[in-house]
């Protein structure tokens, strides 16, 4: 341990060189490396946190700069976790910096986060908290909670010294239909760096012992008044009878469709022999699209269904895949005998390419 770099943490009582021996030997395991995981990084990193996972299967785009400060305009097209583990090399060379280039899933969660203590939501989407949920249930790990909403945030930790869990406070998973997200309804660029970096915060206390911990207490952080609340939530002990992971933690399990990666339509776009159906607002549309789409919101998709030709399979986009998913419900009841194919990732990937026109 370099006694000069942390000097200054080591001076703290009650932290002292007890604590700071405590993060060394930590292994945190980051989900998410975009506006919440950058800061909780950029700060577990800089404080001496020994090993680092981050878990990411997404690139850089010029979209993420004005929220992710981790990256830089010269990454946009690198895969995050690629180019966060440069920038935090650089930062800090004494970290044990493990990657992970997927998604996390049923498959993989329970053998990533085995070897980790602490498990570090940065996602922004309720599938992959509620597997996390689930998988650090099993494994018995804590999990610190991090999200986002236009000017609000919201932090807690869950599974802490047999607390509450994430499914204490939100029972079920809400529909589609019921959620807000980024994409559509933005978010101030600062914000994620204050929830994520109170993220860190609730990182260092769990790992150190130091403070009370956000377990049962969900914060609501408000950034047009600077006021917070505090929200108590109780254990319910059948949150803990888990004893396997679910089938799906998917919206609409029981429905599915087909499903396409972004450069792989962009190609098809190109031939021209698709028909394209874009489903965000006409603002998004005309900011950045694809030559050849048919542009409808899906507020006005119910209506207007039947501009669509569906002489072939109808390939539906958004800007990261959620609307488009709600699209191909509302098209599948009204249209059961087309094809409809979702576009993965939606036009947040094809902005990670190059030459998009």
């Amino acid at each position: 341990m370099n006694t000069e770099r942390y000097q200054r943490q080591t001076i703290l009582k009650g932290f002292g060189h007890a604590g700071q021996q405590k993060l060394t030997s930590a292994k945190v395991l980051v989900v998410g490396a975009g506006g919440l995981g950058a800061p909780v990084l950029s700060y577990l990193n800089a404080m001496g946190v020994g090993t680092l996972g981050i878990v990411d299967n997404d690139t850089v785009s010029l979209s993420n700069l004005h929220r992710q400060v981790l990256y830089t305009e010269k990454m946009i097209g690198l895969p995050k976790v690629v180019a966060a583990k440069s920038q935090l090399q650089a930062q800090n060379s004494n970290t044990n910096i493990k990657l992970y280039q997927t998604f996390l899933s049923i498959s993989n969660a329970l053998d990533i986060l085995e070897s980790y203590d602490i498990v570090v939501d940065a996602t922004d989407n309720f599938p992959t908290r509620y597997l996390i949920n689930d998988a650090c249930v099993l494994l018995n790990k804590p999990f610190i909670y991090g999200a986002l909403h236009g000017f609000e945030g919201q932090v807690s930790v869950f599974n802490y010294q047999n607390g509450p869990t994430y499914r204490c406070l939100f029972p079920k998973m809400p529909s589609a239909d019921a959620i807000p997200n980024c994409n559509e309804h933005g978010v101030l660029g600062i914000l994620p760096g204050i929830v994520g970096n109170l993220q860190a915060l609730e990182t260092i206390k769990v790992v150190t012992g130091i403070g009370d911990v956000l377990s049962g207490t969900l914060l609501l952080f408000d950034g047009l008044s600077q006021r917070t609340q505090r929200m108590k939530f109780s254990l319910n002990p059948d949150n803990k009878e888990i004893r396997s992971l679910a089938t799906s933690y998917d919206f609409d399990c029981d429905v599915q469709f087909k499903t396409i990666e972004a450069i792989g339509v962009k190609r098809l776009m190109v031939d021209g022999t698709i028909e394209l159906l874009d489903v965000r607002t006409l603002e998004e549309f005309q900011e950045l699209h694809l030559q050849g789409a048919t542009h409808i919101p899906l507020n006005e998709l119910e209506k207007r269904a039947g501009e669509l030709r569906r002489e072939s399979p109808v390939y539906v986009i958004c800007q990261s895949g959620i609307r488009s998913r709600k699209a191909i419900l509302t098209l599948q009841k009204l249209f059961p005998e087309s094809e409809f194919i979702q576009v993965i990732g939606g036009m947040n990937k094809i902005d990670s390419y190059a030459n998009t026109y």
